[in-house]
């Protein structure tokens, strides 16, 4: 193996539901030589993945204790202000030292302003320290699966490309370079824009579907076989029991929180006024998944849950006798 693959310290910050099974991918996949080190502010994550892999996850205290350990650092952090607390905070920030020469990649979904942001930082005050923007799309579902695909800010001339893809490789199935920096993320706001108005639209014409007779699980067959065809409806289907694996069939317990989609969609609908993109669906996503992510009935669940929030009969199968 090329010794610039070998990945011997890595670093991993932010160990939540898409976070813990990267690492888990990582720990299963890395060169037996390799360690890795991580963190989160919830201290009995990091004790479980060490536990779970004794000698080969280890503990870090800080986010600056991690880069004083480790060649390359992964994030994967909820927000923005997240991401400059780790990069940026001068006593516990991983550029609170020196980070010359490392590797750094965020994997979190955040504005491109604030990412941005933290790459000028590392550009003045360390020119041969590298920080891609690279976030990740296929939910927590592909997170334990290992399908993620990685958005990476970057071109495809990039020296750093062939490390980055197969790092990003040992936790998804596809490496798209964007073409510079922040193009990651304003590629993944644009497909979780798109995936947001997509299971709204979804939960909709499932529901009139259903209330016009119809087996979801045949209206499911229909989209998939005709021009309606889509990822929510064949993987994530917002309808519980039409696609087993899908988070609705586990009562929406895991998967893609609807805050999150909140969040995601509201920086989707900032990106596009900033860039003059006019957007007919945007506010009317918004006060959807707003609402959604109020409503105590669908918090903390999978974004899917709109369906529910839509009024969607989630007990159709109890009306077809299981059938």
């Amino acid at each position: 193996m090329d010794e610039a693959l070998k990945f011997r310290a890595l670093g991993f910050i932010g160990l939540g539901a898409m976070g813990k099974p990267m690492v888990i991918h990582l720990a299963n996949k890395l060169p037996p030589e390799s360690r890795i080190y991580v963190f989160d502010v919830v201290a009995q994550v990091v004790d479980d993945l060490c536990a779970q892999f004794p000698g080969r996850v280890l503990k870090g205290s800080s986010a600056r204790d991690i880069a004083q350990k480790v060649e390359t650092i992964i994030t994967m952090v909820p927000e923005g202000s997240h991401v400059r607390s780790v990069y940026l905070d001068p006593q516990n920030g991983v550029c609170s030292i020196d980070i010359s020469n490392k590797l750094l990649v965020d994997c979190s979904t955040i504005d491109t302003a604030t990412s941005l942001a933290v790459k000028d930082h590392i550009s003045r005050n360390f020119p041969t320290a590298s920080f891609y923007d690279s976030p990740v799309s296929g939910g927590v579902v592909g997170a334990v699966k290992g399908t993620i695909a990685f958005f990476l800010g970057c071109a495809e001339s990039d020296p750093n490309v062939k490390r980055l893809t197969y790092l990003a490789s040992l936790m998804g199935k596809q490496v798209i370079p964007c073409g510079g920096p922040s193009l990651g993320l304003a590629a993944k706001l644009s497909n979780n824009y798109l995936s947001g108005i997509i299971a709204i639209a979804c939960s909709e014409a499932m529901d009139m579907g259903m209330r016009s007779g119809l087996d979801p699980r045949t209206l499911a067959k229909v989209y998939a076989a005709g021009t309606a065809q889509n990822t929510i409806c064949d993987r994530f289907n917002p309808v519980p029991h039409v696609y087993p694996e899908a988070p609705s069939s586990g009562g929406y317990k895991e998967g893609f929180k609807v805050q999150l989609m909140r969040k995601d969609f509201s920086l989707a609908v900032d990106m596009a006024k900033r860039v003059g993109s006019k957007n007919v669906l945007g506010e009317i996503g918004l006060a959807t998944y707003d609402g959604a992510s109020k409503d105590p009935r669908c918090r903390d669940l999978d974004s899917r849950v709109v369906y529910r929030y839509l009024g969607g009969q989630e007990d159709w199968q109890k009306k077809t006798n299981g059938s």
